[in-house]
């Protein structure tokens, strides 16, 4: 069994469950890695303020050893809000973005670390929910009204279908972007752009190195495709029960889904010392 020291876990459909809520079991068994010296790492595409709710129970929150990977990769910092490693998006970057959602008519909106930015007067739905789901608030601003702001990640944002219709119409325009940027799809209705080569994976691995740790000494944890590159780096990959079918067949193992505290399962097993069954 490889000696795991760090446990990366994701937070949308893997620390929580359907509702959105942390269990108890989920809470008990983070708390039983952590006093054994387990470092348990939040890796998620929300900022601080987005993951701080679910910090605080997890004994996580608030300390100058604890950290968090936050915006998809883009920022490393402690659970204080001590930036470590930083990876933000030019003004140039934006614009250059921002233009696709123009000629596709799609909703879209820029990621800090206090708001979100749109320039759509008729704020999307999704960009609310962002709000909401990240604790942030909102802000109206023009393309130049956006030169100064700090911005780590950028979202196309709409329903599903209409966003994949958009991407399937300018695949061209969208083929040529992720040659430029990082880009995956997080959920149906999310298509987040980070700048080239930043994602959850490599932040893990600059933290991991900065830790005075290995790959081996890392697990990872997740259910979407915007967790595929940390459960690729990691000497153990594993894919939610709910998750997608790419991060299944990527993952080393497969356990229980996040209404049925997998992320518990998996980490009991690292606990207990147990050979965890490679998924076919």
């Amino acid at each position: 069994m490889k000696d795991i020291k760090l446990i990366a876990i994701d937070i949308d459909g893997t620390l929580l469950n359907s509702e959105r809520k942390l269990t108890p079991g989920v809470i008990s068994t983070i708390k039983q890695a952590s006093a054994v010296g387990k470092k348990v790492v939040i890796c998620t595409g929300r900022p601080l303020a987005g993951a701080r709710e679910y910090l605080e129970p997890l004994g996580l929150d608030e300390q100058d050893d604890q950290y968090i990977i936050s915006f998809g990769g883009a920022l490393v910092e402690t659970t204080t809000g001590h930036g470590l490693i930083e990876e933000t998006l030019s003004y140039d970057d934006y614009i250059r973005i921002e233009a696709l959602a123009r000629k596709t008519n799609l909703h879209f909106h820029a990621s800090s670390d206090d708001c979100v930015y749109t320039a759509n007067r008729n704020i999307g739905k999704y960009t609310v929910h962002e709000s909401v789901l990240c604790s942030i608030g909102i802000k109206y601003r023009t393309q130049e009204e956006m030169a100064d702001k700090k911005i780590y990640k950028c979202m196309y944002v709409d329903d599903p279908d209409v966003l994949s219709a958009a991407m399937a119409k300018y695949q061209a325009d969208f083929d040529q972007l992720a040659k430029e940027y990082m880009v995956v799809k997080s959920t149906p209705f999310y298509l987040e752009v980070n700048r080239k080569g930043v994602n959850k994976g490599t932040a893990l691995k600059a933290l991991t190195e900065k830790l005075g740790l290995t790959q081996d000494n890392v697990m990872a944890i997740g259910d979407e495709a915007n967790d595929l590159s940390m459960i690729e780096y990691a000497e153990t990959g594993v894919a939610m029960g709910n998750g997608t079918d790419l991060v299944k067949k990527t993952a080393d193992v497969v356990t229980a889904d996040n209404d049925h505290d997998g992320v518990a399962q998996a980490i009991k097993n690292i606990l207990q010392c147990k050979r965890i069954r490679i998924a076919l």
